[in-house]
């Protein structure tokens, strides 16, 4: 069941504009100070951890935000010092903070306390679909009378919360015009430098990130068989709709005795925003549950992963820096493109052999599984789109992006030279 929309997300919006203006008088009040301050919408990782870690070791007084016990506990374990977003300490923390760093939008750090700070917007991975201001989706409310008005006031408040954004890393040249036009950023504000969140599928040697990798998924989901490949299966959130592509009992049984046959584990990586009914009928060992309330951010495991199987998540793009091989199951893109709609053609991406149904995605992993050539040619096809989509790959994106930062004004820590 699909557990968040645009619509409900945005009525919830239009209901806080009092307390929007309440904040927005403090922030006027409050001086701004030196502390950084960081809030992550998918838990503590992603980007924003990338940076944490930087803005860290050069001395910078830095703070979490957090919005759980969960992220509160991952804050703990890491040694991060933190604060919960929603309380009268979190709105102080955000309306006195020099820098604001975000992953999904505003709301990650105190929504109310964000007027008039220096926003670092780090975004959570290249649009393939059509997000911000450039899809239709962005700006829905419930179906009620006034809703075409209501929807305009809606595209004013996201424009005018996305020029708020300061810093906005992007991937590639590709990456940036097509979060200019989302976010509908001007100025050079959005800079290409790479993704700080990324940078872990760079660092160290390919065996190095194989087996850290392969130690954090046996360390959340068990021992993986030995010589066992890894697939790992991670659909998209469709806005608040049903995912059409969650397997019956039949799909089910089939796909379980290809990775019996073939000495595989599949890991489900449900949206966080749209987890679907992805428990197989029976328990096996060889499918395990992978979602973000098992491993807040997925992408340090990729690496441990052989191949990967999705719609239209950007992880596709993610993955070309591990030269990993991705089959395509969408059986709605037709009607996706028509209502979110794509950046470029979707076969651009996915090429001619999207499959739309269990039975045809199982026929080309088992090929896959069994012809190393058939793997090689689908390694390749990743290889090339991610050139086409990432202008760095040494790791140093989270440098590049801090460098970007302090060069806009943004001082050195207290006390350093």
């Amino acid at each position: 069941m699909a557990s968040f929309s645009f619509g409900s997300g945005n009525a919830a919006k239009l209901l806080r504009l009092p307390l929007y203006a309440v904040g927005r008088m403090g922030t006027l009040l409050v001086p701004r100070g030196r502390r950084w301050v960081f809030g992550c919408g998918a838990g503590i990782g992603d980007g924003a951890l990338a940076l944490w870690r930087v803005a860290r070791a050069e001395g910078h007084d830095v703070m979490w935000l957090t919005s759980s016990d969960r992220e509160r506990a991952d804050a703990a374990a890491l040694g991060i010092s933190s604060i919960s977003k929603l309380s009268l300490r979190g709105w102080w923390a955000t309306a006195r903070a020099g820098v604001l760093v975000v992953t999904h939008g505003l709301g990650d750090v105190n929504r109310y306390g964000v007027s008039g700070g220096f926003v670092v917007q780090l975004w959570h991975g290249i649009p393939l679909k059509r997000i911000g201001l450039d899809s239709p989706a962005t700006t829905q409310v419930p179906n009620v009378p006034g809703a075409t008005i209501l929807r305009r006031l809606i595209a004013v408040m996201y424009r005018g919360a996305a020029q708020r954004i300061r810093v906005l890393p992007a991937a590639s040249a590709r990456s940036r015009g097509r979060l200019e036009s989302a976010f509908a950023l001007g100025d050079g504000r959005v800079v290409v430098t790479g993704e700080p969140r990324v940078d872990v599928l760079s660092q160290g040697s390919d065996q190095q990130r194989r087996d850290a990798a392969s130690a954090l998924l046996t360390e959340e989901t068990g021992t993986i068989p030995k010589g066992a490949r890894r697939v790992l299966y991670a659909p998209t959130w469709r806005d608040g709709a049903a995912d059409p592509s969650v397997p019956t009992a039949e799909d089910w049984v089939r796909l379980i005795a290809l990775l019996e046959k073939q000495n595989t584990v599949l890991f489900v990586r449900s949206h966080p925003l749209g987890a679907g009914e992805y428990q197989p009928p029976l328990p096996s060992g060889r499918v395990r549950m992978l979602g973000s309330d098992v491993l807040a951010d997925v992408t340090p495991a990729l690496a441990g992963m052989d191949v990967l199987i999705t719609d239209y998540s950007s992880l596709a793009y993610d993955v070309g820096l591990l030269g990993m091989p991705v089959l395509y199951l969408a059986p709605d893109a037709e009607d996706y493109a028509r209502t979110r709609g794509f950046y470029g053609r979707y076969s651009d991406v996915a090429g001619s052999d999207v499959a739309k149904d269990w039975s045809t995605l199982n026929e080309q992993l088992a090929t896959m599984l069994s012809d190393e050539q058939a793997f090689n040619e689908r390694s390749a096809q990743s290889t090339t789109l991610s050139a086409q989509v990432h202008a760095y790959r040494d790791g140093q994106n989270t440098r590049r992006v801090y460098e970007v930062i302090r060069a806009r004004g943004i001082p050195a820590p207290k006390g350093a030279r």
